[in-house]
């Protein structure tokens, strides 16, 4: 299976990744998990320092070094297994770019999932989210909080709210979406590859739903419409 993960921040890309991945045995591919990897080196090159400076403040990384890092990892693209792209593309011309590099690649779509979810269960999903800096285990605050407050079931480090998590953040995180990735919408659904699916609910309805979504989508059943995110600037 060969898949794209769309949609805005805090509807569980991440989560919903590692599920399809299992089901599917596919390789996951999150440009989000390269670039906070990189953050931890010491040797980073200005551009790459430029691009973690601009997500920590919640903006998008330019398309020409988000799609220089996928190039680099073009291996998982022809992993026999499939692919999960997780974090790219998030602006029109990276599908452009994309659809170049997988037609070099003699690769095909087998769908691209939009995940949606109203702008404030959004906020309220990020602004909540806890990270275990350690083994990368993430909680909620509320929705799935660790057995003792603010430390991590696994490796009992203490949890951190990642910097692109504050409530400022956020704003213009989903402001950066509607404005840059929306587009993405439209080309994918011109195209006849767009899958969407509704990210409410838990983890496991979710990726049921995402599971049947595909097999229709798959099959040539029509799509239901896609509605827009409604995020305020």
């Amino acid at each position: 299976m060969r898949l794209v993960l769309v949609g805005p921040p805090g509807v569980g890309k991440g989560t919903q990744a590692a599920l399809l991945c299992r089901r599917y045995r596919a390789c996951h591919l999150s440009t989000g998990d390269l670039f906070r990897a990189a953050s931890c080196e010491t040797d980073l090159s200005p551009a790459m320092q430029t691009a973690l400076d601009t997500m920590r403040a919640g903006g998008l990384v330019s398309d020409d070094l988000v799609m220089e890092l996928v190039r680099e990892r073009g291996a998982c693209l022809r992993c026999c297994g499939g692919f999960l792209l997780d974090g790219v593309p998030r602006t029109l011309p990276q599908a452009q770019a994309l659809g170049v590099l997988l037609d070099e690649l003699h690769v095909t779509l087998d769908g691209v999932i939009l995940y949606d979810l109203p702008a404030e269960e959004i906020a309220a999903r990020i602004c909540g989210r806890r990270t275990c800096p350690n083994c990368k285990a993430v909680y909620h605050e509320t929705a799935q909080p660790p057995l003792k407050s603010g430390v991590c079931d696994r490796c009992q480090t203490a949890l951190v709210q990642r910097d692109d998590d504050q409530p400022e953040v956020v704003r213009t995180r989903l402001a950066a979406y509607r404005d840059a990735t929306e587009p993405l919408i439209d080309f994918y659904r011109d195209r006849g590859e767009l899958v969407a699916v509704s990210a409410a609910g838990t983890p496991e309805e979710v990726f049921q739903r995402a599971c049947e979504a595909l097999r229709k989508h798959r099959s040539g059943a029509p799509a239901p419409p896609t509605r827009r995110t409604a995020v305020q600037a």
